[in-house]
């Protein structure tokens, strides 16, 4: 790894409603520079003071300070010692517009290394931008700088470590929090009509007033923690006019626990994935969220005033390893459906909200220049260790994987061989899903992260765009990246 001293898949049924006519454009630009600053321990913005929860740009530039830390933290009504963004669970939420330049001066007091990943952003994998190949050493800091693309799409990205080894242990501990890039969705009439709510998915697991470490058999699996939260809260209340809209943007913040979302007697219309708008609001009976995906859904409040559920419904994501006696065994999914939160009636509206009918448009990409296929698999080490493997291969910063040129299409056929569902996660670029087992993609929209169940096999298509550079692709069951599912993928320019 670099060291430098200054330092969802988405489960669909349902069917389209509507048509539209609002152009979410696609992205290209300009790498960002980067800098050095003194220490920053708190957080600010430029311009007056922000809450420390939400920080928005001003000015067409978002600057602030940002640390991670170790230290007592409020959860769920109680104080546990957690890993944070500014002593905040989730962090805090940056919003900016495309053409932004962002400038965050992170100082890191955690008692070990760490860096940051910008999940989704599609902004250069180099220099001090999203280059997850930097180490920032304990005690020391950092400036990311990079620019927000002029043609950017909308939606809800996130920010979470990347070190390779300590992923899973800093993103369990509760080091999240969501990047918002607002743009032409959030202009649609409808959209921005609707009443707005975020809701940031993710597990604990608290022991007199702190996390115990995962044993073997749970991080070989994926740990999941008995507290899960929202927003760091305990089935948090929401509430919404008879008559009006709830815009959801969801986030899965956990690292292996999966959310299969339903609410009680409301249709969910999916307006938004991972990597930007829809063409058209998509109805959805339940979505299924996997580690690191996103997606945004628009609620009707068109049934009786009352208190409804979201809950969380049991979902299986693959047995046992079988081997060596079941080394993968000891795993308790939840047998019953969960509550997550509650949708309350506040008042009637006098006029009803409609659905919005276009949303954006969803450019086809063309025919790949070139198909690839990578296998998802494990394997045995000494000592009885997991290690889990794309192509035969554990992870190794050293080794360059793949070479793919800027400017080019590519079909990439994913094979999940092992037990387990693993999603899979591409770094800088967002791609279209063309089909899983065989059976054609019923909806076109972007992503960047893609569930690939045990024993399927997912074909998405990418185009490469805009930045040269070293990325990654990985597992983002984050237990599964540090054993050594990801690659290196490197962009490279000319024909």
């Amino acid at each position: 790894m670099k060291k430098t001293h200054e330092k969802t898949h988405l489960r669909l049924r349902g069917h389209n409603t509507r048509s539209s006519a609002h152009t979410i454009s696609r992205r290209k630009l300009l790498v960002a520079g980067a800098g050095l600053a003194g220490l920053g321990l708190g957080l600010a913005a430029r311009g007056r003071p922000q809450s420390a929860s939400l920080l928005r740009s001003r000015g067409g530039a978002l600057t602030l300070d940002l640390d991670g830390r170790y230290g007592p933290v409020r959860l769920a009504g109680r104080t546990a010692n957690l890993f944070s963004y500014g002593g905040r669970v989730p962090g805090p939420r940056l919003e900016v517009r495309p053409g932004d330049e962002v400038t965050l001066r992170f100082a890191n007091a955690l008692p070990e290394p760490t860096n940051l990943h910008f999940h989704g952003l599609h902004v250069p994998p180099t220099g001090n931008a999203d280059n997850v190949f930097l180490e920032i050493p304990e005690g020391e800091q950092l400036t990311y700088s990079f620019k927000i693309p002029e043609n950017h799409p909308a939606g809800t990205f996130w920010y979470h470590p990347h070190l390779h080894g300590l992923v899973a242990k800093q993103v369990f501990l509760g080091m999240a929090g969501l990047f918002v890039v607002r743009g032409e969705l959030d202009e649609v009439p409808e959209v921005a009509a609707a009443r707005e709510q975020f809701a940031v998915l993710k597990d604990f697991a608290i022991s007199g007033g702190r996390v115990p470490p995962p044993n073997p058999r749970e991080f070989m699996r994926g740990r999941e923690g008995s507290l899960v939260t929202v927003n760091g809260e305990l089935e948090p209340e929401w509430s919404l006019e008879r008559g009006g809209l709830l815009r959801l943007r969801l986030l899965n913040a956990s690292t292996a626990r999966f959310y299969r979302l339903r609410l009680d007697d409301h249709p969910l219309f999916l307006i938004d994935t991972d990597g930007g708008a829809l063409e058209e609001p998509y109805e959805l009976d339940e979505l299924l969220l996997a580690p690191g995906e996103r997606a945004e859904v628009l609620i009707r409040g068109d049934r009786e005033p009352g208190r409804y559920t979201l809950w969380n419904l049991p979902y299986d994501r693959g047995g046992g390893m079988g081997m060596g006696g079941g080394m993968m065994g000891g795993y308790a999914a939840d047998l019953h459906p969960r509550p997550l939160a509650h949708l309350v009636y506040s008042a009637s509206r006098q006029a009803v909200l409609p659905l919005p009918g276009r949303l954006g448009r969803v450019a086809e990409l063309g025919q790949p220049k070139t198909i690839r296929r990578f296998v998802l698999g494990h394997q045995m080490r000494p000592g009885r260790v997991v290690a889990f493997t794309i192509n035969g291969q554990v992870f190794d910063p050293r080794r360059l994987d793949t070479r793919v040129r800027l400017g080019t299409v590519e079909e990439w056929e994913i094979v999940n061989a092992g037990v387990l569902d693993h999603p899979f996660h591409l770094h800088t670029n967002s791609f279209q899903v063309i089909s899983r087992a065989g059976r054609p993609e019923p909806l076109r929209a972007w992503k960047d992260t893609v569930l690939v169940p045990a024993g399927s096999i997912v074909r998405l298509r990418v185009g490469f765009e805009d930045f040269p550079g070293k990325a990654v692709y990985h597992c983002h069951i984050l237990e599964h990246e540090d054993l050594g599912m990801m690659g290196i993928v490197r962009f490279e320019e000319g024909a």
